[in-house]
């Protein structure tokens, strides 16, 4: 299982800053102490290419990421001040879910420890992304001829708006979002299969939701690969979240999508997505339930 992991991950932020940055030091510490992973596995990715990013970033957007213009305007969008440092991550982690792909179709799955910036859009970053990794994989194995459908199973809390307007009108990429219907963002795109959900869901109500979303989409788009989000902020515990869904639940959340994608033999990336608990311990634990869950499936 191949675990995609660079230190910059962890960007130092200001003072007070409101996205848990931290947790991308914690996650990988906490694997490799319970020896859910080895240091073998950890892979640190190269940057992804310019010419890789331009198959689904605009150029002009682009050269603001690389040449820091962006207004404070934009910026503020993002939630993230701009730097070269922040602008090298976002193309670590992109090549780093591009490389889970590639293991994946090899070997069942692979794990970005970060990733899942699903609401950056083609022009613009907002909602602390700044480029959208799965958008950025997907259209990298499509334009190298690697696949033919690809399935987005995005179960943030939050709409992957960034992906449903990348791939809107694009039949060979499947964009299925289960998420806060009262949540940011409060303008939602519309991806093939949307499922809002209402405000204080809980672990029974969430995992029949998704048993009977899951085999109707596997069966429907015959993905060659799916990428996986594993958002962490649909926990009871999410400062933002708005669900009630406990950490069990988010464990067997996890364990039903590796399941049937195990049982189809659809290899799997995942990206962890957001997490904003309260409690860092609270995120980190529910990250690494994901990493415990695909170790034991797979």
């Amino acid at each position: 299982m191949l675990v995609a992991y660079d230190p910059i991950f962890a960007h130092p932020l200001p003072e007070g800053h409101r996205f848990p940055m931290v947790k991308y030091e914690l996650i990988p510490a906490q694997l490799l102490r319970e020896g859910i992973i080895s240091e073998q596995q950890l892979h640190i990715p190269a940057p992804a290419e310019e010419a890789t990013i331009l198959l689904t970033h605009t150029a002009h957007y682009w050269h603001q990421l690389q040449y820091q213009t962006l207004s404070d305007k934009e910026q503020r969008r993002i939630g993230l001040p701009q730097s070269p440092a922040l602008t090298l991550r976002e193309i670590v982690i992109s090549q780093g879910t591009i490389d889970c792909a590639l293991h994946a179709m090899e070997h069942g799955v692979a794990l970005n420890v970060a990733g899942g910036t699903h609401h950056a859009f083609a022009d613009r970053g907002e909602g602390f992304c700044l480029l959208n990794d799965f958008a950025i994989a997907s259209n990298y194995l499509l334009h190298q001829q690697l696949v033919k459908k690809v399935l987005i199973i995005d179960l943030d809390v939050h709409q992957g708006n960034g992906t449903a307007a990348l791939f809107e009108g694009r039949p060979e990429v499947y964009t299925f979002s289960m998420h806060g219907a009262h949540n940011y963002p409060f303008h939602k795109e519309v991806s093939d299969w949307d499922v809002p959900l209402p405000d204080g869901m809980n672990d029974a109500d969430y995992l029949r939701t998704l048993g009977e979303c899951l085999p109707v989409l596997i069966n429907k788009v015959k993905p060659d690969i799916v990428f996986y989000l594993s958002g962490v902020d649909i926990l009871q515990t999410d400062r933002y979240g708005k669900l009630q869904v406990t950490h069990e639940g988010c464990r067997r959340r996890d364990e039903m999508v590796f399941q049937l994608l195990k049982q189809h033999g659809i290899p799997c990336a995942v990206a962890m997505g957001g997490g904003y608990s309260t409690e860092i311990r609270d995120i980190v634990n529910a990250h690494c339930n994901t990493f415990r869950a695909a170790a034991e499936i797979w």
